[in-house]
């Protein structure tokens, strides 16, 4: 049976060839909510490899895998399979995907439960900075204004969200700059960017050595970035939100000949104020439905056999 293997060796080529072709692109940068979704599309296809490889080791070796999973299929799809041919290596292979699965949900459970932490730490400081006055309940004020000589802005998530900005932000952003970097943090917010954040996290931290999941992690990190520089400079203008960002980014050193490891905001600054041209409606419709094609691809290898047979 070569199905699984095939499975296994796309995701392979997947995993090593999508993050250079998408780095040798020049439109991520252009069009970075296009690009968000042309990632997601490339994992789901590598992990639907890997989900898919698993399924089909374990119903060859196993039948008690095989009986559910081929319950409604005709004898002919069944027998296309060539389950009795699968050899030693089948219960092999199924036990090291569903080890790797339950490893990649043991560290996004990890992930989620790090981040819950951080935002229960941050709560927690952000009562003891701005405790709630008589009368006043938790969870109510979507905008906390804190004392404090750094300008800062940034959005809490969870059941009860909020941004927080510093007063010292407050005196530095004049008029619509205040509200371009409010449009900058509710742009994360709408789009659940820290969901993106976290799986990317969590499939880097359990396979450092793939290197489509540690690409995909360096990306989500930058491109939700420039997604929510393009939502406030739409509403806002760049000139206007490129220097937000500098009013707000220019204690930390991010500028200059020696930046620190913030240094993306230069270049994101770069960036609003001499804009790419953008991809047009047709090329962006076609890379759009090119990726969501890539996750496709998986599940018709699996079906090739089937297929056969009923043809």
């Amino acid at each position: 049976m070569v199905v699984p293997a095939v499975l296994l060796l796309l995701g392979a080529l997947l995993s090593v060839a999508a993050p250079r072709l998408l780095a040798r692109a020049d439109w991520p940068d252009r069009e970075p909510v296009l690009a968000l979704w042309v990632w997601q599309c490339v994992v789901a296809a590598v992990l639907l490899c890997c989900a898919l490889s698993m399924t089909l080791s374990a119903a060859a070796a196993w039948q008690e895998v095989r009986g559910p999973v081929f319950a409604t299929a005709p004898r002919p799809v069944v027998e296309a399979y060539a389950f009795g041919a699968a050899g030693a290596t089948a219960p092999a292979a199924a036990v090291a995907l569903a080890c790797g699965g339950l490893w990649s949900a043991a560290m996004l459970v990890r992930e989620v439960v790090r981040a819950r932490a951080r935002r229960r730490r941050r709560r927690a400081e952000l009562l003891v900075r701005a405790p709630l006055l008589p009368g006043e309940e938790p969870g109510n004020d979507r905008l906390v204004v804190l004392e404090g000589e750094r300008p800062d802005a940034w959005w809490l998530p969870g059941p009860s969200p909020r941004l927080v900005i510093t007063t010292a932000a407050l005196r530095r952003l004049k008029g619509r700059q205040l509200d371009a970097v409010l449009a900058h943090e509710q742009g994360h917010a709408r789009a659940r960017h820290d969901w993106l954040l976290h799986c990317s996290s969590a499939l880097a931290g359990g396979f450092p050595q793939v290197p489509v999941f540690a690409a995909f992690r360096d990306e989500m990190h930058r491109l939700v970035e420039l997604a929510a520089d393009d939502m406030a400079s739409r509403r806002f203008g760049r000139l206007t939100t490129a220097l937000a960002l500098v009013e707000l980014n220019e204690h930390r050193g991010v500028f200059g000949p020696c930046p620190t490891p913030g240094a993306q905001v230069p270049e994101r600054v770069h960036r609003l104020l001499t804009p790419p041209a953008r991809l047009t409606a047709a090329r962006r419709l076609r890379l759009t439905a090119l990726a969501s094609l890539v996750p496709v691809v998986p599940v018709l290898v699996a079906f090739v056999p089937g297929l056969r047979a009923l043809g």
